[in-house]
């Protein structure tokens, strides 16, 4: 069975990519699945940069084929903010709930009409020779709530509430959150690159348009 590499040590990330493109025969593989412990420095200034920076580097060092995303939140009343720094927000020591109350907290007096943001993801994949093979983005609106809501998910998606739906992404299930959120559509974006590199076929309907 052909392996694919994630670039993260998120098992529940890993899991979630395997869910959305179940039809494919492949191994998903973490980075503790082929026992790599080099930590990649996020410098980059976009989510782009990262996701390129990961991509390469972690398919270089285990000569695998390796799809690897940046993400983040963009909170509009925070100037774009936490941004690339998303999963660093407020310090390395804090958990997701920990980073999701500072925000919370942060926007206080914000009234809900300016509390608009984006989750946004950039997916990336690379060759072991460190050729790009493909790139793709993906964008959900939302905003954020006055109070978290909902047990799914990860990060911050109990404070993430989505307008059409009346509920948070930690509150809609996994079958919505994978046909609305940012990693689902970047994911669908580069799933007609992904099996053309490894020769599959293309799913009916899908020619990389969201």
């Amino acid at each position: 069975m052909r392996k694919l590499l994630v670039a993260t040590h998120n098992k529940g990330k890993v899991a979630e990519f395997a869910e959305m493109l179940a039809d494919l025969e492949l191994a998903w593989l973490s980075l503790d699945d082929v026992g790599v412990t080099l930590d990649v420095a996020e410098t980059g200034q976009t989510f782009a940069e990262n996701a390129l920076l990961k991509a390469r580097t972690y398919a270089a060092v285990t000569g695998l084929l390796t799809l690897a995303d940046d993400s983040g939140l963009e909170v509009d009343a925070l100037g774009g903010a936490p941004g690339v720094y998303t999963a660093r927000y407020g310090g390395e020591e804090l958990n997701h709930a920990q980073r999701y109350q500072l925000l919370l907290h942060n926007l206080g007096d914000v009234p809900w009409e300016r509390r608009a943001a984006r989750f946004r993801c950039v997916i990336a994949l690379a060759s072991p020779d460190g050729t790009v093979l493909g790139e793709a983005a993906g964008v959900c609106e939302g905003i954020i709530a006055l109070a978290a809501a909902g047990d799914g998910g990860f990060g911050y998606d109990p404070v993430f509430f989505l307008p059409e739906w009346g509920k948070t992404m930690a509150q809609v299930g996994s079958t919505v959150k994978h046909q609305i959120s940012h990693r689902g559509r970047a994911l669908r974006l580069i799933e007609p690159r992904l099996r053309q590199v490894l020769a599959l076929p293309l799913r009916n309907g899908n020619d990389g348009t969201d």
